[in-house]
């Protein structure tokens, strides 16, 4: 496996260079990366922008808003947050699994004094409160699993620069997103700043001679740097444009918040677009694509859902489940 110590902090490249790692691999090979950004909200791929943050509060505080390439949801980043990734084979192109890449991280920390736990559909905790949230890409046959580790973050700038919805915090039965949140300095029996943190992790993670650095050739530079112009630069990318709609459907599942907007006419979906902080291993729009046209009737709906397989799209939803969400 490849080990990338990533040291540029412009969230803009760092998401160029980890798609380019994950979708035009040199030698087809197993990446491992740690890099840090620069202040920054980092959107997930199916969510609407201009919901899931104050833009009033990033606007003023020079914070980027950055698309990623993977479902979930919309996270904080700081330089007291350290973003590790994964890029290898996946042998199963069918689901998603979070628990396997954070084992390793896990028995990591506990050689280090701190007793973390996986949770939920893709977090890791720290007596009850999180300090990763990890999300999961799958393309070609290859799986790109990346997460945070809040270290030693600005937890305070969390709950300004995010809009977290209400349906989000009222189903985990907490005040605020800096009340269920915790870095992993705070438990750690020594003080020691991020530099060491990252060193022993990866010393913790890995055997010794298990990983080989990867240094980045001028033509890798140069077509991290074109991905980065022509993708994460764009406001077309990281915003895109508001939705249209007649009606919003908004809900939370098991498998994560989704928001419908639908437009109907003549009793046809004309357009709909699906947002939230859910994950599927197939891209959403392909699903949007196959509902337009179809008449806004349950059976008619639940036909189109059930032939295409909507848990590919969001992972861990039934036909029944959305086409009653979007009809009742």
């Amino acid at each position: 496996m490849y080990f990338f110590n990533g040291r540029n902090t412009d969230p803009h490249y760092n998401l160029a260079f980890e798609e380019y790692f994950f979708m035009t691999p040199p030698e087809d090979e197993a990446f491992f990366l740690l890099w840090q950004n620069d202040r920054a909200v980092i959107v997930g791929k199916n969510q609407n922008t201009i919901e899931e943050i104050n833009q009033r509060y990033v606007d003023e505080n020079g914070i980027k808003v950055v698309r990623r390439n993977s479902g979930g949801g919309a996270v904080y980043h700081d330089l007291g947050n350290l973003n590790f990734s994964f890029i290898q084979k996946n042998e199963d192109n069918s689901k998603l699994d979070m628990r396997t890449f954070a084992i390793p991280v896990i028995n990591a920390l506990a050689k280090l004094g701190v007793r973390a736990e996986f949770s939920s559909r893709n977090d890791m905790i720290i007596n009850g409160r999180k300090f990763s949230g990890m999300a999961q890409a799958i393309s070609k046959g290859r799986v790109l699993h990346h997460g945070t580790l809040l270290f030693d973050s600005d937890l305070s700038v969390v709950q300004d620069a995010l809009n977290v919805k209400d349906i989000k915090v009222e189903s985990k039965g907490i005040k605020s997103v800096k009340s269920r949140v915790t870095n992993i300095s705070e438990h750690l029996d020594q003080k020691i700043d991020i530099e060491e943190f990252r060193r022993l992790l990866v010393k913790n993670m890995f055997n010794q001679g298990e990983l080989k650095e990867y240094r980045l050739t001028d033509d890798d530079e140069r077509q991290i740097n074109k991905l980065k112009a022509e993708k994460y630069d764009l406001w077309e990318w990281n915003y895109g444009r508001s939705p249209e709609y007649e009606m919003k459907k908004e809900k939370k599942f098991d498998c994560g918040i989704i928001t419908a907007y639908i437009d109907v006419k003549k009793g046809v979906v004309s357009n709909i677009r699906f947002y939230g902080d859910f994950f599927g291993v197939k891209d959403i729009k392909e699903l949007e694509e196959k509902l337009r046209g179809t008449k806004f009737r349950y059976q008619e709906l639940y036909d189109t859902l059930a032939q295409n397989n909507v848990g590919k799209y969001i992972s861990g939803i039934t036909a029944e489940e959305l086409a009653e969400y979007m009809i009742y």
